[in-house]
């Protein structure tokens, strides 16, 4: 089953439960009675794959077909790897504020800064209600990622001894090239910033698409989709100002 068709499962079931919990409730005496009469009742129209009609469900057929949606270790190895990569941006961002010569290079950094600011704190809130980071195999150090580093230059992104870490992601600037944008200054630092910026939007699209294709879990689809969505507009518009 399609994961999309799955989450549309999973919202018209839980909308279902929602009515017959209703039902059961609002009836006096025989609730209980009431709410298993209209369960065996209750249809679901579930959306059909591509180029298949729609299917009419029982309540406990669409909750089966629902699934279960338990993140698995490619969840967990996008949400601890995309908090990082965002930080990276976040760093790329805060040398625009200080050296960038084009307002439009300025506003578009403020608008990735006040973008992936809330989506590390909802990916850093998905980790903690999951039991916290775990290690992640074939991504060393990925483990501890999510809880100890800072959102901005100067606390760990980008440095040397994250430098492995950094080459297993999609589209990271090396530290050779950030020391380079922090270097530059006007047109030659918009230039840069613009070029490496497209470079990680990339990667992160990269990373979100496996996230969908290998990921268990409907939230971390929606975050995945949502970065998908965003970065690839940023892409667009980044492109329509390099020179």
């Amino acid at each position: 089953m399609k994961r999309s068709r799955r989450v549309a499962l999973a919202i018209v079931a839980a909308a279902t439960a929602a009515v017959l919990g209703a039902g059961g409730c609002s009836a006096g005496g025989g609730g209980a009675t009431d709410a298993a009469a209209g369960e065996a009742g209750q249809r679901v129209i579930a959306p059909g794959k591509p180029g298949e009609p729609a299917r009419t469900l029982s309540a406990d057929e669409a909750r089966k077909e629902a699934g279960d949606d338990s993140p698995n270790s490619a969840d967990f190895a996008y949400v601890q790897m995309m908090i990082e990569h965002h930080r990276q941006a976040l760093v790329m961002t805060a040398l625009a504020e200080k050296h960038a010569g084009a307002t439009s290079v300025q506003r578009l950094a403020d608008r990735i800064d006040a973008a992936q600011r809330p989506e590390i704190d909802a990916m850093k809130g998905w980790l903690t209600s999951h039991g916290g980071p775990r290690e992640l195999q074939g991504h060393d150090g990925h483990g501890d990622q999510g809880s100890e580093h800072g959102d901005h230059g100067g606390q760990g992104e980008g440095s040397d001894e994250h430098g492995g870490e950094h080459s297993a992601m999609p589209g990271m600037a090396t530290e050779a090239q950030l020391d380079n944008l922090r270097k530059a200054r006007g047109k030659g630092f918009d230039e840069l910033f613009l070029t490496l910026m497209i470079t990680h939007h990339q990667g992160a699209v990269t990373m979100a698409t496996e996230a969908l294709s290998d990921g268990n879990n409907v939230r971390v689809e929606e975050m995945a989709t949502d970065v998908i969505a965003q970065q690839t507009a940023e892409i667009d518009r980044m492109r329509k100002l390099t020179p």
